[in-house]
């Protein structure tokens, strides 16, 4: 069984598409398996925008939970312990999946069964328009663990994931108030290779104002917290001289950033750290 998660917070205008493209996969139509075969759960992250009426519209084919406001990590929590499935994969609300993106990964991973994680390439969508994604965003099959510590090149939406996955490494950091999927990523790519699928199965929609990326200046901060976390993990030593040069790479550019903007107790608390690990 698929579990199939979309977290969501006051995205009406978005989430229609998002179910829509579950439903619409062709793997429920018979091609490649039972219509029973899965299930779709919708997190509510406190939203206050009509989304449980878009959500309740779709009756028993879509499983509806409402929490209070604490974040996507929360959220993509709440979906892991409701989740029923062996197989786990997460969807964006602001994203949509193309029709043949499960019929593809669930073969592969029948096909394969020592796969653990599976990725997909994207179409990028920005402001309504395609854009092509820059070259330091290109993505790697297999034990990409120092492909990972730049930014986070997972993305979650174009995943799927056996649920032993989750079981050893825990879900999503709930202290992070963005960059959770770099933190998540680095745990999973420690652990397990990643393999792409190399074929765009996903359009991802960016550019709309309540994105984490625009909520918070610096995302490194919460890169260099995960990278510290990282440390922890039982490294070999080759991955962690990796961590520590990419951990003084961004406080080197936080630093600098904070200076610019007046704010030189942040500025030198990075200087600080910087010189932990040059």
């Amino acid at each position: 069984m698929l579990s199939v998660i979309i977290p969501t917070y006051n995205r009406v205008s978005f989430l229609k598409e998002a179910i829509d493209s579950v439903l619409a996969q062709d793997f429920w139509r018979g091609t490649g398996g039972p219509s029973g075969a899965f299930e779709l759960i919708v997190i509510d992250d406190g939203s206050e925008d009509g989304t449980k009426q878009v959500v309740e519209s779709y009756g028993p084919r879509v499983k509806y939970e409402a929490r209070p406001h604490r974040g996507v990590s929360a959220a993509r929590n709440a979906g892991l312990r409701s989740a029923r499935g062996e197989l786990i994969a997460f969807l964006d609300s602001d994203d949509i999946w193309l029709e043949d993106k499960v019929r593809l990964q669930m073969n592969y991973f029948e096909t394969f069964p020592e796969t653990m994680a599976l990725t997909t390439e994207e179409v990028w969508v920005r402001n309504g328009r395609r854009v092509n994604p820059m070259a330091k965003h290109r993505k790697y099959s297999g034990w990409v663990f120092d492909k990972f510590l730049p930014l986070c090149l997972l993305s979650l939406s174009a995943a799927m994931f056996r649920r032993s996955v989750f079981e050893e490494l825990g879900g999503f950091d709930e202290s992070l108030p963005a960059c959770e999927d770099y933190d998540f990523g680095l745990r999973l790519a420690h652990r397990y290779p990643v393999i792409l699928l190399d074929k765009p199965l996903l359009i991802k929609r960016g550019g709309h104002p309540d994105q984490l990326s625009h909520a918070f200046w610096g995302m490194d901060r919460f890169r260099v917290t995960a990278l510290q976390k990282a440390l922890g993990m039982g490294l070999t030593s080759e991955h962690e001289a990796l961590v520590k040069k990419e951990i003084a790479a961004k406080c080197r550019v936080l630093a600098a950033g904070f200076e610019k903007r007046g704010r030189r107790e942040d500025a030198e608390a990075y200087r600080k750290l910087l010189g932990q690990y040059l």
